[in-house]
């Protein structure tokens, strides 16, 4: 029996991987990839590096095995369409009969058009028969401190989401809820709302930077269509640009609170502030 990531040299699967390697020996962990240049080192540690593309699936034939448990990271290439990419890896892993499919999702709550995708995929697992489990993570600490550069450029925090508020966690947070679920027994069939224990506002995003860069950072509300004016300008393609302002819309209306504890109760621990986040960002 292998446990086996997907997209493992994204910045989630590494996160589990590398946790993976803290909880089980190296060769029962499959590292799915399509550069094996990225993971040179974790193969060289033991992991089984597995080349396998979304977009291809004849990649994916032979690669599972009977009694695997699956981790289908999530695509990021939304123009290729990504329900019958994801579709690939369920039904090899269908064909194998793996004990265990996770896929990352996106809560349930969020109905702008990035969770399309992920509604459509989990749709499809549902209907695969395959032992699964929906870990719908929330959003991510580091969509935002990864890009503080324009931020601490402008000393400005510009958002579409009014007043709106974000339970996000760090990547390290919902990798430790994959490894939980991958390495433990009883999640068959189960669905998990995860997010990070204290939802935020923008205006105390930007409050915290001025107090941890000693700056004045103000929080610069917008539309969604200004804000995808600002995001095309910076070069993000504008179908992309929409995508993102109508999530910031989502959080307007609360879809990005989740309030059900269970990140904190599968990694066994509080989740990481946002306030940490930043730090490690600013020494970054």
């Amino acid at each position: 029996m292998s446990i086996v990531v997907t997209g493992a040299s994204g910045k989630l699967g590494r996160h589990v991987v590398e946790q993976l390697l803290e909880k089980v020996p190296a060769e029962q962990v499959t590292a799915v990839v399509r550069s094996p240049e990225k993971v040179a080192g974790l193969a060289e540690r033991g992991v089984r590096v597995a080349v396998a593309d979304y977009n291809a699936p004849e990649t994916f034939d032979g690669l599972f095995a009977a009694g695997d448990k699956v981790l289908l990271v999530s695509g990021n290439e939304f123009d290729k369409g990504r329900v019958r990419q994801h579709s690939v890896v369920i039904d090899a892993a269908k064909a194998a009969g793996v004990a265990l499919l996770a896929y990352t999702s996106a809560p349930g709550s969020l109905t702008a058009a990035l969770a399309d995708d992920h509604r459509g995929t989990e749709q499809a697992l549902l209907d695969s028969g395959v032992p699964y489990v929906l870990l719908r993570n929330g959003w991510y600490h580091e969509n935002y401190t990864e890009n503080l550069a324009p931020v601490l450029e402008h000393d400005a925090v510009v958002a579409a989401a009014g007043e709106g508020r974000v339970s996000s966690a760090s990547r390290a947070d919902y990798a430790a809820a994959a490894v939980t679920v991958l390495t433990g027994d009883g999640h068959e069939n189960t669905t998990y709302e995860l997010g990070g224990d204290e939802a935020w506002s923008f205006a105390e995003y930007a409050a915290e930077l001025s107090r941890q860069t000693g700056r004045e950072i103000a929080y610069h509300p917008v539309t969604p269509e200004a804000l995808t004016g600002i995001l095309a300008g910076a070069g993000v393609p504008e179908p992309m640009a929409a995508v993102l302002a109508g999530v910031d819309a989502a959080i307007a209306k609360g879809e990005l609170v989740v309030d059900s504890g269970d990140l904190s109760r599968l990694v066994g621990r509080p989740t990481t502030p946002l306030s940490e986040a930043v730090a490690a960002a600013l020494k970054d």
